[in-house]
């Protein structure tokens, strides 16, 4: 089951990682000062972005 974690790091700051069902960590968030500000932002990602698409920026070498 993927889940969000809320967690606050060595400086104090809130942050989050979004965490696989294999229990492995896919992307972390930045800091936010408050947990609110944190939790606001797992919302808006659960939200906001169900169609988001891939912009592959890596250049091709052949």
């Amino acid at each position: 089951m993927y889940k969000f974690e809320v967690y606050k790091d060595k400086a104090g700051e809130f942050r989050f990682r979004f965490k696989a069902s294999n229990g492995e960590s896919m992307f972390n968030s930045e800091g936010y000062k408050a947990k609110a500000s944190a939790l606001s932002a797992i919302e808006s990602i659960k939200k906001n972005a169900p169609d988001a698409t891939v912009d592959d920026q890596t250049k091709a070498t052949a």
